[in-house]
């Protein structure tokens, strides 16, 4: 259902135009697995339907970015109903590279044993499509404890697949990453554990690393030890987190990571870390976005530095987010789906043609990018775009969304929804920049109470 006015005032009020948490805009995105692969961050999410009153998740979303503040929406590299032997709740997902494959571990419930199931699809692309080479779960044995997979290949080679709730289950993987090469074990000595697991090896300590616990005389180092991650504590959750000498434990219990508390209007919590481009990241989920709750969680994440023994420090939930890392060029062709921030927008994809778009946009609704890297030169920008009905208007601001216009964009009607066509418009740029690179706001307006247009994508000269 579109936001009402008051919704969107909420949004602004709450988030604030700058707000950079939660990191997706154009849907709810819940329990994310980040992944480095190439020169981008990737993380696959759940979905939470609009208006659930329980966890009602029927596909997977994959989302990605260069630079921590624009995120792009690759859509739905899988939904629970391309697996035939799935009918319902397609929880928390992971992703891992083997040999030049993507393996997606997912739960998902089972219309064979009518438990939790753990399932696995393989694609040739981290993007997707991603396909069911089993065509029947990975595990299950007709319990609800089966959701959360995580995965890790050690670096001996050898894979392990972890998952559950209340109780922790590992195994190993053979090297095809679809079939189990042990049996599986269930650890229910893991202190404070709930669900949610991550698996990570920390790297070795540096020399500086070693020298600084030296000089402040620490005895005890988790430099080189396995860590589980996990939400704790029951409901309502933390995020804690155990280490061990082995992929299998045993496990003793360190601390915890994210204590649980109200600023994230949610009562679940689910984390995954990863080094990206020097930076360390744990990225988490909240109710932070208009209509969030419990039941309607976003992606979030913090940037942090490990403690001197290579534990975790105490992270804060902030809506401020993380600072860019990086730049976006307007010269290329730049997807509309690729945001730092929006209102009121949604996304869609048409899998056969392999787009992504966004969607439902009405009068006064914007969508944001950051750190746009502009030149003075710049005389026009190309838009992909289509409307089935009388079309609208897209003003091109600097700064914010109420900055000085450098375009105004008229897009007419098309005969279709997805009947695509290009519109250029003359891009009018400051006799002098204030910086390197500025935030750019696309506002949309037109009649009211009506959706104007589709978005695919946008380019500068």
């Amino acid at each position: 259902m579109k936001k009402t006015i008051l919704a969107v005032i909420l949004a602004i009020t709450t988030l604030g135009a700058n707000a950079q948490n939660p990191v997706i805009h154009t849907c709810f995105s819940t329990d994310p697995a980040p992944m480095v692969y190439g020169d981008r961050v990737y993380v696959f999410t759940g979905h939470d339907e609009e208006g659930a009153d329980f966890f009602w998740m029927n596909e997977w979303r994959l989302f990605s970015s260069a630079d921590m503040v624009n995120w792009t929406d690759h859509g739905c590299p899988l939904a629970q109903c391309d697996l035939s032997w799935a009918d319902d709740r397609a929880w928390a997902p992971q992703c891992i590279e083997r040999n030049g494959k993507f393996y997606l571990y997912v739960p998902v419930h089972s219309s064979i044993s009518r438990g939790m199931a753990i399932g696995v699809a393989v694609a040739d692309r981290i993007e997707g499509p991603y396909k069911d080479p089993l065509g029947k779960p990975l595990f299950e044995n007709g319990s609800w404890d089966h959701i959360d997979p995580t995965v890790m290949i050690d670096a001996d080679g050898q894979a392990y697949l972890y998952w559950g709730n209340p109780r922790l289950y590992s195994v190993k993987l053979n090297e095809d990453m679809i079939s189990l090469a042990s049996e599986v074990k269930c650890d229910t000595t893991v202190r404070r554990y709930t669900e949610g697991p991550w698996i990570m090896k920390q790297r070795p300590a540096t020399k500086d690393e070693q020298k600084a616990m030296k000089a402040q005389k620490i005895k005890k180092s988790y430099w080189g030890k396995y860590f589980m991650v996990y939400a704790a504590g029951g409901v309502p959750e933390c995020i804690a987190y155990s280490v061990s000498d082995n992929p299998q434990g045993p496990w003793e219990y360190v601390g915890e990571v994210m204590p649980q508390s109200n600023d994230t209007q949610s009562f679940t919590n689910h984390s995954g870390t990863v080094t990206f481009k020097g930076h360390n990241y744990f990225f988490y989920h909240t109710g932070w976005l208009p209509g969030g709750g419990g039941f309607a969680r976003s992606v979030s994440v913090e940037e942090f530095e490990w403690n001197p023994d290579g534990g975790f420090p105490t992270i804060t939930p902030h809506k401020e987010g993380v600072k860019p890392i990086g730049t976006l060029n307007p010269y290329v062709r730049v997807e509309a789906e690729t945001i730092a921030n929006a209102i009121g927008v949604r996304s869609e994809w048409n899998k056969k043609q392999g787009v992504v778009f966004v969607s439902d946009i009405q009068n006064g609704d914007w969508l944001s990018v950051r750190e746009v890297a502009l030149k003075p030169t710049t005389s026009s920008i190309t838009v992909r775009a289509a409307s089935a009905l009388q079309g609208g208007t897209f003003d091109v601001r600097l700064g914010s969304q109420r900055g000085q216009v450098i375009a105004t964009i008229n897009i007419k009607p098309t005969g279709g929804w997805e009947e695509w066509q290009e519109f250029t418009a003359p891009v009018k740029m400051p006799a002098t920049l204030e910086s390197e690179t500025s935030d750019l706001y696309f506002c949309f307006r037109g009649l009211k109470g009506c959706k104007l247009f589709n978005f695919d994508w946008w380019q500068m000269k």
